[in-house]
């Protein structure tokens, strides 16, 4: 039995260091894609075609802000987080492909829809306790077993 438990222990350790590399990774390529972003955003000044040029740079832009959502999420392992990414990939898409009205309403109602979960049903941590108020207070010890 606790060869299982030490088995299972050094598979989530190995799944966390795995993660982190990812996000390791995943940060470089934002890093490299920022420096290519600023580069054209300047280029935007030169363009015989800005509304184009500026659309591409805002899609780059908002890749670079879900890339950094996402690696939030990793990092936080949260419900939260997860929704943010969410919220961020749906924008992305509304505001950067030329989509029919039909498609802007279900995005509209989707990101509603999360920010009416984020609200409403969001459960901040899972398993984590939340004491009462006055509970756990230096003033006001818990009681014992509660």
């Amino acid at each position: 039995m606790r060869s299982k438990e030490a088995m299972r222990r050094k598979i989530a350790f190995m799944a966390s260091v795995l993660e982190i590399v990812i996000s390791a990774l995943v940060l470089v390529a934002i890093v490299i894609a920022g420096v290519r972003t600023v580069g054209e955003v300047a280029g935007i000044a030169f363009s015989s075609n800005v509304a184009d040029d500026f659309n591409t740079v805002l899609g780059h832009a908002l890749n670079l802000v879900i890339g950094v959502e996402f690696i939030k999420m990793l990092a936080k392992h949260t419900p939260g987080s997860a929704i943010e990414v969410l919220v961020f990939a749906i924008a992305r898409q509304m505001v950067v492909q030329h989509t029919t009205p039909l498609e802007n309403l279900i995005t509209i109602v989707t990101i509603g829809l999360l920010f009416f979960i984020r609200k409403f049903l969001f459960v901040s941590s899972f398993g984590a306790h939340r004491p009462d108020e006055g509970e756990g207070t230096e003033s006001e010890p818990a009681a014992p077993g509660v």
